[in-house]
């Protein structure tokens, strides 16, 4: 299938740029003998499970689809992290994760006796109340009244028997200065205990394959926790996993004009790329420029009816009309994990670009998977 084939809206993923990012998390494990779990909540396409595999430790889960997914489709280590687990899922959950980590100590009391019986780990989630975000409060673990994690005035040693590792998780997109930062708030709040544990989980958030990121840094912070503490080092990222190798092709349905010029696409910010307003930001368009750098501007925007599905101003070098593509970069990471049908819009079709330069369709939808969202 040639590139043009692909049906619209259509994420498309690059086996070769997931497989770079891949080498790079893997250069780390071999480096400082580390364990790096894919966090699936960001990206969970399970045919590229078996070529992830290769490279990664296993994965991590939020909750129980997510760990039979892992457990299933990769079959190696599995974690799992929920702000509160049912007791309708707690025995499936410990029956296919490894490292079950808890949020708060009540649940750590309630289905603490049910992990040691099944032989697994069981891990504590801390809160360093260290917040090292700007500007993405929605994100931030470490922001006042946040549920995620034990902060240290509600933190009860006593109650720690049989827990063998601490989890934090406070970063988002960011370098490893702030890890390293987050890492002393860690120390300075939590130390006594670290020597204590066998394992400690940094989380996710971390940027690690892109261009700018300090790995030298991050190698320093894993190797300092190994050497001070004899502690086992996780990570569980899940956007740099497949940053920048997956694009999302749409199709130019038309243009009209009030004040700005104005294209409609057969995609949708609020349908198939919600970041796109939660973060929000503006998602690179491969071909386009800034407002104001190329000579015709356009505001795309989705076909649902919510006033608000814009996804940004681009400047182009021709007038678009009906039919052109545009393709949007870094569009593998929470799109197809966090996409709707409001409105009633189909999902993006799924395709992969193998490492031949070969285009193949993976998965389309159609109005069957809208209405079984439905009853």
């Amino acid at each position: 299938m040639r590139f043009k084939e692909l049906p619209t809206p259509c994420y498309l993923i690059d086996e070769g740029l997931l497989e770079k990012n891949l080498k790079i998390l893997n250069g780390v494990i071999k480096r400082t003998g580390c364990r790096i779990l894919l966090a699936q909540k960001a990206f969970s396409m399970y045919t590229m499970y078996p070529l992830i595999g290769k490279y990664l430790s296993g994965t991590t889960a939020s909750g129980l689809y997510e760990a039979r997914l892992g457990h299933e489709e990769m079959g190696k280590e599995n974690h799992v992290f929920s702000a509160a687990y049912r007791e309708d899922e707690i025995d499936e959950i410990i029956s296919v994760c490894d490292h079950i980590i808890f949020n708060s100590f009540s649940q750590l009391e309630k289905f603490r006796e049910k992990v040691f019986q099944a032989g697994k780990k069981v891990g504590l989630r801390i809160n360093p109340e260290c917040p090292t975000q700007v500007g993405h409060a929605i994100y931030d673990p470490c922001a006042p009244g946040c549920r995620l994690g034990v902060t240290k005035e509600n933190f009860h040693p006593d109650l720690l028997e049989g827990v063998s590792g601490l989890h934090f998780h406070t970063l988002c997109q960011q370098n490893s200065d702030d890890l390293e930062t987050t890492l002393n708030a860690v120390e300075k709040k939590f130390g006594p205990w670290l020597s204590q544990m066998e394992w400690i989980n940094f989380g996710g958030g971390h940027l690690i394959t892109s261009e700018d990121y300090d790995i030298p840094r991050l190698e320093a912070c894993i190797k300092r926790m190994q050497d001070k503490y004899g502690l086992e080092v996780y990570l569980e990222p899940g956007e740099t996993v497949a940053l920048n190798a997956g694009y999302l092709v749409t199709t130019v349905l038309d243009t009209v004009q009030n004040g700005i010029d104005i294209a409609i696409l057969d995609t949708s910010a609020s349908c198939h790329m919600p970041d796109v307003l939660e973060m929000p930001y503006r998602p690179p368009l491969l071909g386009s420029g800034n407002v104001g750098e190329k000579p015709f501007m356009y505001r795309l925007s989705g076909q649902i009816c919510l006033a608000g599905d814009t996804i940004g101003d681009y400047s182009f070098d021709q007038p678009l009309k009906s039919g052109d593509r545009l393709v949007f970069g870094n569009m593998a990471i929470y799109t197809m994990v966090k996409n709707n049908t409001f409105n009633g819009l189909p999902l993006p079709a799924i395709a992969v670009k193998d490492k031949d330069g070969e285009y193949h369709i993976v998965r389309e939808f159609g109005y069957q998977d809208f209405k079984m969202r439905l009853a």
